[in-house]
């Protein structure tokens, strides 16, 4: 089985679950490599910045939902401080 390619962030890695989770989510993948590397990498930061499993699980939830209504930038969040 091939994996399949999903476009990262900046200077963050793509997330195996965040990445199952859009490869599963068509609608939100399709946002997704609409938007810019910039985006991508605050998408992911949001994610991972999660301390908790439980925490981590409910912003994937959140974050393709969210892409799926087309919103670009994760909302009412200070944003990466890694770039």
């Amino acid at each position: 089985m091939t994996k399949q390619r999903i476009a990262g962030g900046v200077s963050h890695n793509m997330p195996g679950d965040l990445r199952k989770a859009l490869i599963s989510t068509p609608a939100a993948r399709a946002v997704w490599e609409d938007i810019t590397p910039l985006a991508r990498n605050e998408w992911i930061c949001w994610v991972i910045s999660g301390k908790k499993a439980e925490t981590r699980g409910i912003r994937i939830g959140k974050a393709l939902s969210k892409l799926k209504g087309g919103m670009r930038r994760p909302c009412c969040w200070a944003g990466c401080t890694h770039r």
